[in-house]
């Protein structure tokens, strides 16, 4: 019955800092901003939400949609798919924009992926479908 993923969220305190890095960056489109509280940007056919934790743990206003309070503490992960073709273009926009590659990962089954972090310390990566055995790539 499940599909796929819709959302992925991570958690970031500077949120001006973590929509300059996804906005401009990594060229993800925002979808929108909510003040302090979060920045929602489209992935593929996904969304990619950023929120600042110390506003998702406060319970919603009654006038407010009815989102349980939520949040994490630590640093995140989380990874976008990305051709064989575009990952060595990724790496050297994330150099040229002065993002260090943290770890370059050649896995056993033919997939490739590349680690980096966010502003707030989140791991990201950049990899292959074909890391978890998913041959087609978009």
């Amino acid at each position: 019955m499940l599909e796929g993923m819709l959302e992925t969220a991570l958690y970031a305190r500077d949120l001006d800092k973590a929509e300059t890095f996804y906005e401009d960056v990594l060229g993800l489109e925002k979808i929108a901003r909510a003040a302090n509280r979060h920045v929602f940007f489209r992935c593929g056919p996904g969304v990619l939400l950023i929120f600042n934790p110390e506003e998702t743990v406060k319970p919603p206003a009654p006038e407010a949609l009815q989102v349980p309070p939520h949040g994490t503490s630590g640093q995140g992960h989380a990874c976008f798919r990305v051709s064989g073709r575009n990952i060595d273009a990724m790496a050297e926009r994330l150099t040229a924009a002065g993002v260090a590659i943290e770890s370059e990962v050649r896995w056993p089954n033919g997939g490739r992926s590349i680690y980096f972090r966010d502003p707030d310390g989140n791991s990201l990566e950049c990899a292959e479908a074909k890391i978890w055995g998913i041959e087609q790539d978009i």
